[in-house]
């Protein structure tokens, strides 16, 4: 028997959650499908000391605080766990677990028709909520049959699973960054391959960064600046929340490398783009420096004055005359940790609303076919769209253009 519903939600992360408190908002009738548990990526995908990249004041929906926690701290992995299962049972989300859809077609006009692992839907909507963090990417540089353990940054979770030697971790982004620093704080000896990165303050002048992001306009952003669309973000709560340096992590004894770029007869080689990629982060940090004294400046604010923000400390050698190429097994290199992202998977979406290149086509959300709808993408609708606030805005406004279909 088909089951017929208004909505249909796939996925129960974040971005499903948001649209459901919309939904139920606005009287619609819906149910969300998770294949696995709610918040399943918070749960299994991340490593075991991680913390959220925002303090609990911002990294929350507007609905609902985290009870017990300071503001300005930093949620573990198992408390954001806990809180999106209390939204779930604040809001009374109907959600199925352990359910897979398998195929989304459109079949009638307005009509969709849904095959999961247990059973048959129609719906009039199709919100698509599976988010930014779909299937792991590790590039193909280093052959599989190799004596290295590779693994993904979505399967790591402590020291302990890595094999006796060194590692090398590459991707400079907060996943990348923090790992590596977890190593370190382990006596592990760790090469870092850095690429292209914007390295934000963790606060400034009595302010967190995402703060100064929100004031500046930053996180509402539509468009990320040409050139910089692949660059990552080194941002990181943990620990009370420190800004990230790479020099300091060369000073602490990590060995910092530039973007990886092939594997040959045991070596690999590396790209002579380091002293650049540390050089335009900086940039990027001053510049937010810039643009908060100018705020404060223009508002009449009294902050205090932190000019010691601006004090980098001497580039480490392996900054200034960086290795080239690696001999792994001369270095004892045994594990390679690759926090090198994501991509999409919509292999189950059958309507023509995803391009050649596997990526949703929709404006702020909306596909081009009435009644599909996107939520927890990356730049879905701003910079902000795949932060859980961010996406709890967006579910906003998908979810007044269902209202008002």
């Amino acid at each position: 028997m088909v089951k017929k519903i208004n909505t249909l939600v796939i996925g129960a992360g974040q971005a499903g959650l948001a649209a459901s408190e919309h939904l139920s908002n606005h009287n619609i009738d819906h149910l969300v499908l998770e294949k696995d548990r709610i918040v399943e990526r918070w749960r299994t995908s991340r490593w075991d000391s991680l913390v959220a990249n925002g303090p609990a004041w911002h990294d929350r929906f507007p609905t609902l605080e985290f009870s017990e926690l300071n503001p300005d701290s930093f949620a573990t992995k198992n408390r954001v766990v806990k809180y999106f299962e209390e939204f779930a049972k604040k809001i009374n989300a109907p959600v199925i677990e352990n359910i897979n859809v398998l195929q989304v077609e459109k079949y009638a006009e307005n009509r969709f028709f849904i095959k999961t692992s247990d059973g048959e839907f129609e719906a009039k909507n199709i919100i698509c909520a599976t988010g930014a963090f779909q299937v792991p990417v590790i590039p193909s540089i280093i052959p599989e049959d190799s004596n290295i353990l590779q693994m993904h940054s979505q399967f790591y979770k402590n020291p302990e699973q890595l094999k006796k030697g060194a590692v090398l971790v590459v991707g400079s982004g907060s996943s990348g960054s923090q790992i590596a620093e977890e190593l370190n704080r382990v006596n592990k000896e760790v090469y870092f391959s850095i690429g292209p990165h914007d390295r934000p303050p963790r606060r400034y002048r009595g302010k967190d960064n995402v703060w100064w992001l929100g004031v500046l306009g930053k996180w509402e952003a539509k468009t990320p600046k040409p050139g910089t669309q692949h660059v990552t973000i080194a941002v990181s709560g943990y620990d009370g929340g420190k800004t990230i340096d790479f020099r300091k992590f060369a000073h602490n004894g990590i060995t910092l490398l530039g973007m990886t770029k092939k594997f040959e007869n045991g070596k690999l080689y590396f790209e002579d783009d380091l002293k650049t990629n540390i050089e335009n982060g900086d940039k990027n940090y001053l510049n937010l420096l810039d643009e908060a004294d100018e705020y404060i400046k223009k508002n009449n604010l009294s902050f205090p004055e932190e000019p010691e923000a601006r004090d980098f400390i001497s580039d480490h050698s392996c900054i200034t005359k960086p290795f080239l190429e690696l001999d792994l097994e001369e270095l004892g290199i045994t594990s390679v940790i690759w926090a090198t992202g994501y991509k999409h998977d919509f292999n189950w979406m059958k309507v023509d609303v995803i391009d050649n290149e596997g990526k949703p086509i929709h404006k702020n959300g909306v596909a081009k076919t009435p009644g599909i709808y996107f939520l927890g993408l990356p730049w879905l609708s701003m910079r902000g769209s795949s932060f859980i606030w961010g996406v709890w805005k967006d579910a906003k406004y998908v979810v007044e253009h269902i209202a008002n279909r």
